[in-house]
């Protein structure tokens, strides 16, 4: 996230700013695979407990170039932060093969500060 830094927030105004333009909704999907080897490691958490730090390592990723692909698409249309961020995380599976997948909206705006 630090190389377009501007703001991103879940909510809908940002304390200390002032929305000057609503530019457009930002949105992306990113799909990621689990692979062999995490299914195997976390199958050894399913087994004995605990929690997954592969699977968390994995989501935070994409969750990670989630929010890249929004500040890339909120910065190429002029936007110096993006408003009311929703994430929703999923599972693709079948025929042996399991994904992640995150889903992400936001208003790309632009602000300036009071």
């Amino acid at each position: 996230m630090a190389k377009n830094r501007i703001i991103v927030s879940t909510t809908n105004n940002l304390e200390g700013y002032r929305i000057i333009e609503y530019i457009d909704i930002v949105s992306t999907n990113v799909v990621n695979g689990t692979g062999i080897f995490s299914d195997w490691k976390a199958s050894l958490t399913d087994i004995f407990g605990g929690r997954s730090g592969t699977y968390q390592r994995k989501l935070r990723k994409i969750y990670e170039d989630a929010i890249d692909e929004l500040i890339d698409e909120a910065t190429s249309k002029g936007a110096n932060a993006i408003v009311g961020l929703k994430a929703d995380y999923g599972e693709i599976s079948g025929k042996d093969t399991q994904m992640f997948m995150i889903s992400a909206v936001g208003t790309a705006v632009r602000v300036e500060k009071l």
